[in-house]
């Protein structure tokens, strides 16, 4: 009847699926684990069992909250009308301010704990839908701004992948970036330049 039994008690998958979102960023695939989890929550392994038949379908369920929380909220928020060069500047500049800021469940460290198991069985398939959801997105945005279908991909693809280049060095090198008012400027003039459309 202690703290820990009330704590177990009013736990939810989707409080599993938290814990272990930022367990995959903090340590990658391997830190989504069920005891740890479990002493971090305060609660038991049978908690665990009450809600998940095994630790597969918890790495599911992890990964369908970061399809939802990282791409399809993030385009929902854009928005799907509206003047498309203000809807591509606030995606792409969300995107870059979004890496450094050291954060356990930050964008960028998700998205490169989850770079590093691609080939895992469960990552792969959803791996695949949200970076080709994302480079439609992107497509779409810089064909809207005028660019040809052919161009518009190799734009969203270039922006695509300076974002995954860009959380790599925050990520490895973090005193490479600058920081405070000097991030803000460089997040500014990536945005800046990959909104420019001349060759």
């Amino acid at each position: 009847m202690g703290v820990a039994t009330g704590r177990r008690e009013s736990l939810s998958a989707a409080d599993w699926s938290e814990a272990a979102l930022v367990a995959l960023a903090r340590g990658g695939l391997a830190a989504v684990a069920v005891e740890p989890l479990a002493k971090e929550l305060g609660a038991t392994k049978g908690s665990f069992y009450w809600h998940f038949a095994d630790r597969n379908e918890l790495l599911v369920s992890t990964l369908e909250l970061w399809e939802l929380r990282d791409t399809e909220r993030v385009i929902g928020t854009i928005g799907e009308t509206g003047d498309v060069a203000t809807r591509l500047r606030t995606l792409l500049h969300g995107a870059f301010a979004s890496v450094p800021v050291g954060s356990e469940g930050s964008l960028g460290r998700v998205e490169l704990a989850l770079q590093a198991s691609a080939s895992h069985s469960l990552v792969a398939p959803v791996l695949a839908r949200v970076t080709q959801r994302r480079l439609a997105f992107l497509t779409r945005l810089y064909t809207e701004l005028g660019l040809s279908p052919a161009r518009a991909r190799d734009r969203g693809l270039l922006a695509y992948t300076a974002f995954l280049g860009h959380a790599q060095l925050a990520h490895a090198t973090p005193e490479l970036l600058p920081t405070g008012r000097a991030f803000r400027t460089h997040v500014d003039q990536v945005t800046e330049t990959l909104m420019r459309l001349g060759e």
